[in-house]
């Protein structure tokens, strides 16, 4: 992947570094001009590596830094630092904006709900799901699935196409037995009391408003389900109001915008020596 990334950057050669001596060896540093949690550290260093640079030093992914902290060390010949610098700066950037972000909502939800988890979902860009997904995991977030390969998730389309969530679950356990963990999408109370009479593991309560979550996880309470399912809560959920969705008695929120819109971080990489 780091290979591919580079051919797309540099292409045949980077033409305007050729103004550059060849045998030029120097010492970069990337800057981190924002308050963030570091995610990509691992990747960068390996991508150096591909064009024969060295890190000298490095903080740890999962770092907090404050403004203007250097975060990598670098020695090599000039024309490679430059071949790879933005697409080094790109990785870090993003990944450092999906991990800060993935902190700051966790930090927010665990304030008044210390067990609930923070959860991506796959919507990623494209080509850098495990990157994405990894950067999430640096936060401290849940990946939850990699993508369709790794558990059920019965959603509104499957329901319509199948007829019911009742049928949906039988059919997903008459074809899987226990290999996978079955989730499923619901609506209602009456959908979430079906799914798990027969057996989902999870429910998803997906784009529904505080007050109708909290209508739902009360009448499992009251009707003694609630302890066989995780709840998890997903739709329109950021920052302004995740609290109030923690404060209910749910197991995970899953939210999109921890990868399809966290804010990169800016950063820079600079010749020092």
């Amino acid at each position: 992947m780091l290979k591919r990334f580079l051919e797309e950057d540099i292409g045949p050669s980077d033409v305007t570094s050729m103004i550059i001596e060849p045998g030029i060896r120097v010492s970069a540093d990337v800057i981190c001009k924002e308050h963030a949690v570091i995610a990509g550290i691992e990747e960068v260093s390996r991508l150096f590596e591909l064009v024969d640079c060295r890190v000298v030093d490095s903080i740890k992914d999962g770092s907090t830094v404050k403004p203007n902290t250097t975060i990598m060390h670098i020695d090599g010949y000039a024309r490679s630092i430059l071949a790879a610098e933005r697409t080094a700066l790109n990785i870090l950037m993003r990944m450092s904006g999906i991990a800060t972000y993935t902190r700051m909502l966790i930090d927010l939800a665990r304030k008044v709900n210390p067990k609930v988890m923070i959860a991506s979902t796959r919507k990623t860009a494209p080509g850098l799901r495990l990157l994405d997904k990894k950067a999430v995991a640096i936060g401290g977030g849940y990946m939850h699935r990699l993508g369709l390969y790794d558990m059920v998730l019965i959603k509104d389309n499957h329901i319509a196409l199948i007829g019911s969530v009742a049928e949906a679950v039988r059919l997903a356990k008459s074809i899987h037995g226990t290999r996978y963990r079955i989730e499923v999408e619901v609506r209602s109370l009456e959908q979430a009391i079906e799914a798990i009479e027969w057996g989902a593991d999870i429910i998803m309560l997906d784009n529904l408003t505080v007050e109708e979550v909290g209508s739902v996880v009360d009448g499992l309470k009251s009707r003694g389900l609630r302890d066989r399912v995780t709840i998890e809560v997903s739709g329109g959920i950021n920052e302004d109001n995740i609290r109030s969705y923690a404060l209910l008695d749910v197991d995970m929120i899953s939210i999109g915008r921890i990868t399809h819109s966290a804010r990169a971080i800016d950063m820079s990489l600079e010749i020092v020596r």
